[in-house]
């Protein structure tokens, strides 16, 4: 569960609710908490993969490995920052197509391939920060239990990480879907937000890499920047631990619920 809001990666939290809300485009409550619980299981996936790659295949050059992976977390922040940019200015980014140009790709938008692969890069931003635990832990389980104990982890590993950004997705399903019905006229203003969300989170995954990239070489460990974002990802981490695993999953049933049951009242009144 506290992978979700490590310090090297939780600032992608609020750029994959970026995403979420930029792409919706569901008509019924039911609808966008569906599609919040199907692409959280493309962004689990996507992570849980990554973890799997790395701990089983990587292990035994890790370190090596390790130390190249605050180029990747740059270039993502970059990337992120960006896209941000570009929503933010109104202008709609686009996907290129193989073999054709920029401007005959498909929108961005938030599909299952897409947040699988945003999953990874999640994954992969995180590393740093968390390899060292699934590898004590998980790994571990597989070397000295045995398969079955190290299987069971890892689904632990990947089930804490998607109740969380599960639960989370869904409230902001719900939460989107009251402001765009309430806010139809300004409603230009919502991807906006989100764009801006989207640049504040990827300059932070850009400015985090580029820091790690400087204390690697020798640099001065202590940055204002970074200190200032870890009491942020601290308090995080203590809201996630509070109610541990079972409150967590009471919290996102309940809330698939609500939406439920408003589904059901909206048919009953139509």
């Amino acid at each position: 569960m506290l992978a979700a809001v490590n310090p090297c990666g939780f600032a992608l939290l609020p750029a994959y609710l970026s995403l979420l809300v930029l792409g919706d485009r569901t008509s019924s409550t039911s609808k966008a908490v569906g599609r919040a619980l199907w692409l959280s299981a493309a962004m689990t996936l996507g992570f849980a993969g990554v973890f799997a790659t790395f701990g089983l295949a990587i292990a035994p050059v890790a370190s090596g490995v390790q130390r190249q992976l605050p180029w990747f977390t740059l270039a993502l922040g970059l990337a992120l920052a960006g896209i941000g940019l570009l929503v933010v200015a109104g202008r709609q980014v686009k996907l290129p197509r193989i073999g054709g140009a920029w401007r005959s790709g498909r929108p961005l938008q938030a599909s299952f391939g897409s947040m699988a692969g945003f999953g990874a890069g999640y994954a992969v931003a995180s590393l740093s920060c968390t390899i060292a635990p699934f590898l004590a832990v998980v790994v571990a389980g597989f070397r000295t239990e045995s398969v079955t104990v190290g299987t069971a982890l890892f689904l632990a590993y990947a089930a804490g990480m998607g109740l969380v950004v599960g639960t989370v997705a869904v409230a902001t399903a719900l939460t989107s879907d009251g402001l765009i019905h309430r806010l139809r006229r300004s409603g230009r203003w919502v991807p906006r937000v989100s764009g801006l969300l989207l640049l504040v989170a990827g300059s932070y995954v850009a400015y985090y890499g580029w820091w790690e990239l400087r204390v690697l070489s020798g640099g001065e460990t202590r940055d204002p920047v970074i200190e200032t974002a870890a009491e942020v990802q601290h308090s995080l981490a203590g809201m996630v631990q509070a109610p541990g695993a079972i409150g967590w999953l009471i919290g996102g049933l309940a809330l698939v619920a609500v939406a439920g049951a408003a589904a059901l009242r909206g048919r009953r009144s139509s």
